[in-house]
């Protein structure tokens, strides 16, 4: 189902991520969500992807922004 808020997602998410990253993950979740038909997996899928174009783990296993 589609989260309504960044609190709503994941503990993964919640817990690993910066709030923007969270931003990032809680729009292309309910995007895929409506596009896939609901398919939860795939939105989980596109939603981790969206997050990875623009963060990456540093050296301490930290999300952070991407160098431009």
């Amino acid at each position: 189902m589609p989260y309504d808020s960044i609190s709503d997602l994941p503990d993964g998410v919640k817990d690993n991520l910066p709030k923007h990253a969270q931003e990032i993950y809680q729009e292309a979740y309910n995007s895929a969500w409506k596009q896939y038909d609901h398919e939860e997996e795939r939105a989980h899928k596109v939603a981790w992807g969206a997050v990875k174009n623009e963060y990456e783990k540093n050296d301490d296993g930290k999300w952070v922004k991407k160098d431009d």
